[in-house]
């Protein structure tokens, strides 16, 4: 374990505690003894670390850090007014200026939220060393599992995430994540990556009432990445090829736009769960990929570029559950709305903004 003091501050800052378990013995002596000293406990899997440490029960406060959110990555790169723009109610916005708020999503959408990339990106501009920090960063995960053991296959670990990235807004199947390895194996593999935060767990549940989480499916669930540029990083993408084109939701088959907009929901509300809609039936299958909560009333969000007569799964589930007020379409086309069908068309810089306030669009 490393330790140290931040200059100028009352601060003491505890580095990979989980390498000195002994250390969290010590916070109840802090907290007792030195008042005015305040203390950060940092490092990977802790929540493994905890396990086996008893943590001084009401004198230790857990604090989330997401990556950067998208108006973050603005600032960050020196784009204050784009900010600002995302960050009020929604409205239509200029052509160029709604252009210019694309174009940084795509930016996002390659380099993602996680500190040292962004950091780089806004002095040089380069996707190139980008991509290696990120390839970097995917390595550090790696080399951590050995840290997993014995509670999880180091292989099999490697081949879950790998799957995972690759199946991001698909339901998932433990026998599809692996053919080397027993789904037990393979459920205990993922259930890790969950617990480490590595991961984030989607549930299927029912728009029918609240809270969600009452008839959210332990069975039937999605899954996204901490962060959207580990996920084109661990999945290979061509990125020569995918970054130039038209369409932000046609790269990798939308599923960035889809890790892009879940990632922004739980980044503003800071809130771990999220929740999608899926019917299965003989003849058919309906799925919307998101849903909220906000204002006492469920709201479905659909990832799309498609008209509003394509959304046949939206019109299925507000026809089915009425007592949602409307639905959410984020995309790429300006801010608009479609009152007679229930429908608000966001666009997708919005995501941010939409999780911090799930009821700031109503119609």
């Amino acid at each position: 374990m490393n330790s140290r003091i931040i200059p100028g501050e009352d601060l003491l800052f505890f580095d990979e505690i989980q390498s000195c378990p002994r250390a969290m013995m010590s916070l109840r002596y802090f907290y007792e003894e030195m008042p005015a000293l305040h203390l950060i406990s940092a490092g990977s899997l802790l929540d493994f670390a905890f396990r086996d440490i008893p943590v001084p029960v009401g004198r230790v406060q857990f604090l989330n850090m997401f990556p950067l959110s998208f108006p973050e990555f603005l600032l960050a790169t020196g784009h204050q007014m784009l900010a600002e723009k995302i960050l009020e109610l929604p409205q239509k916005l200029s052509d160029t200026v709604h252009q210019s708020l694309l174009n940084q999503v795509r930016n996002y959408f390659f380099v993602g939220g996680m500190p040292e990339c962004v950091d780089f990106f806004s002095k040089n501009g380069s996707f190139v060393k980008v991509f290696d920090i990120q390839l970097d960063l995917v390595n550090t995960f790696r080399a951590d599992f050995s840290k997993y053991a014995p509670y999880s296959d180091k292989q099999c670990l490697n081949q879950v995430l790998t799957s995972l990235a690759k199946n991001v807004g698909r339901q998932i199947k433990y026998a599809r994540l692996s053919t080397d390895f027993s789904i037990p194996t393979i459920k205990k593999a993922y259930d890790l990556l969950w617990q480490a935060q590595v991961i984030r767990k989607i549930p299927s549940a029912s728009p029918s009432g609240l809270p969600l989480e009452v008839s959210a499916s332990g069975k039937k669930f999605k899954t996204m990445l901490m962060d959207i540029g580990i996920m084109q990083q661990i999945c290979g993408l061509p990125v020569d090829s995918e970054a130039f084109k038209t369409g932000l939701l046609d790269i990798h088959k939308g599923a960035l736009a889809e890790q892009f907009v879940g990632q922004e929901m739980v980044a503003a509300s800071g809130n771990d769960t999220l929740y999608y809609w899926s019917r299965d039936e003989k003849s058919s299958t309906s799925e919307v990929d998101y849903l909220i909560s906000g204002r006492g009333n469920v709201i479905p969000l659909e990832v799309k570029s498609g008209v509003a007569g394509k959304l046949k799964s939206m019109h299925l589930l507000l026809n089915t559950f009425p007592q949602c007020p409307y639905g959410v379409v984020l995309s790429a086309a300006p801010y608009s709305t479609l009152s007679e069908q229930k429908l608000v068309f966001l666009p997708i810089y919005y995501a941010y903004q939409l999780g911090a306030d799930p009821g700031l669009t109503m119609i």
